[in-house]
């Protein structure tokens, strides 16, 4: 430490570092640039000093977890210049998928820190543990780093991890330490209990000193343009944090502009070192893109570029966001808030980590949750962060990690207890399917394949799709699985390094897209249809006369066709259809549904019921992110006239994940905070019909018709009038639990017996994903006529009679489409 010119830690550092030595687990969660790093170094090094006398030169080991290899291989730099003094005593080294084959074994052998990610450690490391058997028994410290990103679904995945790699410690002989370092988080001890199933001590308070942060909000000017429907159309965020980083550079200031999206990252890349080459020819070549899908050798590349400082300007999504120490940054650029008030820090403390001061940029989309946040600064600035969700027992997550565990070790009934009570559930089922087998006292994978491939953590499903181009069959990267039917199907445009490709043909037999370098003047936007059935409601209260109601629900959705939309301006100049196969995802969803008096009380008849619930329905996906630790990216919605798992107009809000995320829940239960913000976010709109700040959504399938902004208004005052009468009634234990073998039953269903959802139209991401838009599929007679006819439906259900031109009482009644 005093080498590297460190006379003295700060206090929190110094907590840290003493819980450690004395054996505890710990948490350190306090700002960005605030010495983290140094709070586990000191314990880890110091400890990896004892026993290097061996033959082999180890003794003590550690293991390092990072959830980006960008983030690894920063710290990798770290450890190796601090421990410089100490020789040969500390031998640091990344563990990934990167790393070449020649070096692995010397790693497994003779490495005292591996620094890896938890990809590399459920897939690679945890099954081969044989291999490991020395590193393993020697085993001290498991530092998990940027634990705050362990949430939803990928948390759960890494929490059944960390409880696997605590089984074959044991086996070995070892138990660790686990040291977690975390962005400022709500409860972060008990975050970090749930992730490792240990008790963890909380060290919280951040003695150390901060430079001055300035932080602006910018919302983009309205252009002339005019939008669907007439709507006002604002410049976009992608355009505005280009124009940002393009004054940044010429002004020779070293800078970051996060985005959320692979596509806005190359995007703003480009169009600032277009606009960069008119100003200084040398500057253009100073601004680069950086995101996940690169070859290895160029993302480090860009890291040492960076580091240099060859580089001023960089367009990054989050795989930079991450604790990656780039000292000397005068300003980040956010091209949209990033989901979550932690992002939000944590991609503002990348600037200033020098302890100078610093400037920062929210640039908001022209969505409702951006607008609002613009419009309510003390939302971001005057709220705690969100509290981390995981659910380590959802049984989509747990099972493939009990088949995974069972390959390494056979499992018994005493490690039923590390994984959790839902175990004793879910081993008959998974016997029944044949993947394990029991005997004597444990239980026994039996199968030929590897049990660790049964399942993604990341939750993106299947082999990556390999992006090459056609003329000379380059690679020029990979696309998750999951998200290549909206981004590499057949038409669409693809970014890479800066230049634009066409995908010729996409072979999902394969996992192979063809790709040919082109340069059109437009982007193109995936739409989807997708269809709801309620499987089973755990809980359902009653509000005002309506209902609301938590459960699970399964999804089906399809990529229908894509939008060419003109660059900068976003102008939608054609639609083509594709042909892709259905996907269906079973998952927690919270849903509201309404009463005719509602509708009689709100001013709201059959002519605009569609559009009345569709704009509710938008509105509510894009402010739930301020509820729950989520991006829209997250979740899904639906809305419907008529339901016909509930026969009445429901509106649907799902987790994009299979088993759930927990988004829906903690949507249900802060549903009345979280709509009563959906409406002042609708009604404080200047606009008159509705716009992409309120109501409107670019992904929408069916061009953001039908939209009735007043009456979404009405509708959701008239709702959050009614006051919830009791907590309402759980199910019993059991009922409305996913089931990752086999179909549940159907109890719990509300009143209707349809086995699905009507389609519809909308945009996002394959598995529900990115559904914040769409539209009802109109049937015969015309939309209108179809409201009609549902709306006379439910009211022969409750007697009070027919009214002109309704069906006999004996015809079924006509599932209207829905919208989302």
């Amino acid at each position: 430490m005093r080498a590297a010119g460190i006379e003295h830690p700060w206090a929190h550092q110094a907590r840290a570092a003493e819980h450690a030595l004395d054996g505890d687990c710990v948490v350190v969660a306090t700002g960005t640039a605030s010495g983290k790093s140094l709070a586990y170094l000191v314990p880890v090094l110091s400890t990896l000093l004892d026993g290097s006398e061996a033959p082999n030169g180890r003794g003590a080991t550690a293991l390092y977890l990072a959830p980006t290899k960008a983030l690894a291989a920063d710290q990798c730099r770290s450890v190796k210049e601090l421990s410089q003094p100490l020789g040969a005593s500390v031998r640091a080294a990344v563990y990934d998928g990167d790393t070449p084959f020649e070096e692995r074994e010397w790693i497994r052998q003779y490495a005292t820190y591996v620094l890896t990610n938890p990809d590399m450690l459920h897939r690679g490391i945890l099954p081969s543990h044989p291999r490991w058997a020395s590193f393993l028994k020697a085993l001290k410290y498991v530092v998990v780093d940027e634990c705050h990103t362990y949430r939803g679904v990928f948390g759960s995945h890494v929490a059944q991890v960390l409880r696997r790699l605590r089984r074959l410690c044991a086996r070995y002989g070892s138990s660790p330490v686990f040291l977690l370092a975390s962005a400022t988080a709500a409860e972060p001890a008990v975050a970090a209990r749930r992730l490792t199933g240990l008790p963890v001590v909380e060290v919280a308070d951040d003695a150390s000193p901060r430079g001055e942060l300035v932080f602006a909000l910018w919302e983009p000017p309205l252009t002339e343009l005019e939008g669907e429907k007439g709507a006002p159309v604002r410049r976009t965020a992608t355009a505005e944090a280009a124009d940002l980083l393009t004054d940044l550079t010429v002004q020779g200031m070293r800078s970051i502009t996060f985005v959320r999206s692979r596509r806005g990252a190359e995007l703003i890349s480009v169009i600032a070192q277009e606009r960069l080459g008119e100003v200084d020819r040398s500057l253009a070549g100073r601004v680069a893109a950086y995101r996940g899908g690169y070859l290895p050798e160029e993302r480090r590349a860009l890291e040492r570029a960076l580091h240099s400082g060859e580089l001023l300007g960089l367009a990054a999504t989050s795989a930079l966001e991450l604790g990656v120490d780039i000292s000397g940054l005068d300003a980040v650029v956010i091209a949209g808030y990033p989901g979550t008030r932690a992002s939000l820090w944590q991609q503002a403390g990348r600037a200033g980590r020098s302890g100078q001061g610093a400037l920062a940029v929210l640039v908001a989309r022209d969505d409702p949750l951006d607008t609002y946040l613009v419009h309510h600064p003390e939302a971001l600035f005057d709220q705690p962060v969100e509290s981390t969700v995981l659910d380590p027992d959802n049984p989509y997550v747990l099972a493939p990690h009990l088949c995974a565990a069972a390959a390494e070790l056979p499992l018994t009934d005493d490690d039923l207890k590390l994984f959790g009570p839902a175990c004793e559930e879910l081993l008959p089922q998974l016997e029944a399917a044949r993947l394990l087998r029991r005997r004597t006292r444990a239980w026994h994978w039996t199968r030929r394949e590897r049990a660790a491939d049964l399942t993604d953590i990341r939750g993106e499903g299947g082999r990556p799709v390999q992006v090459v181009e056609s003329g000379t069959g380059r690679l020029l990267g990979t696309v998750d699985a999951g998200a290549a039917h909206t981004t590499v199907h057949e038409g669409a445009v693809h970014l890479h390094q800066g230049r634009t490709y066409l995908v010729r043909s996409l072979d999902l037999e394969e996992s192979v897209a063809l790709v040919e370098q082109a340069s059109p003047s437009y982007s193109t936007v995936a739409r989807d249809t997708t269809s709801v059935s309620v499987l089973e409601t755990d809980i359902e209260v009653p509000w005002g006369d309506g209902r609301l109601c938590y459960g699970s629900v399964e999804v089906t959705n399809q990529v229908v066709s894509f939008l060419r939309r003109r660059l900068i301006t976003g102008e939608v100049l054609g639609e083509t259809k594709l042909d892709l196969p259905p996907r269906t995802l079973r998952t927690r969803a919270v849903w509201w549904t309404v009463t005719e008096d509602q509708l009689d009380a709100a001013r709201i008849g059959p002519e605009i019921l569609g559009g009345a619930l569709h704009a509710a329905e938008h509105a509510s996906i894009g402010m739930l992110p301020l509820f729950a630790t989520c991006d829209r990216w997250d979740i899904g919605g639906v809305s419907v006239p008529l339901h016909p798992d509930t026969l009445l107009p429901t509106v649907f809000v799902y987790d994009g994940h299979p088993g759930g995320a927990g988004f829906a829940e903690r949507a249900f239960h802060t549903a009345r905070e979280w709509l009563t913000a959906t409406r002042e976010a609708i009604a404080s709109c200047e606009c008159d019909a509705g716009c992409p700040s309120c109501i409107q959504s670019p992904k929408c399938g069916n061009g953001n018709d039908p939209l009735h902004k007043r009456g979404a208004v009405r509708l959701l005052t008239v709702l959050l009038r009614g006051r919830r009468r009791g907590r309402g009634r759980a199910r019993p234990e059991g009922w409305g639990c996913p089931r990752p073998l086999g179909r549940p039953k159907g109890r719990g269903r509300p009143r209707g017996r349809g086995s699905s959802g009507a389609g519809q139209l909308r945009g996002g991401a394959a598995q529900g994903r990115g559904s914040s838009g769409g539209g009802a599929v109109r049937g015969p007679g015309g939309p209108r006529a179809g409201r009609l006819r549902g709306r006379q439906v439910w009211r022969r259900r409750r007697g009070t009679g027919r009214e002109p031109g309704a069906r006999p009482a004996s015809e079924p009644p006509t599932p209207v489409p829905p919208v989302t």
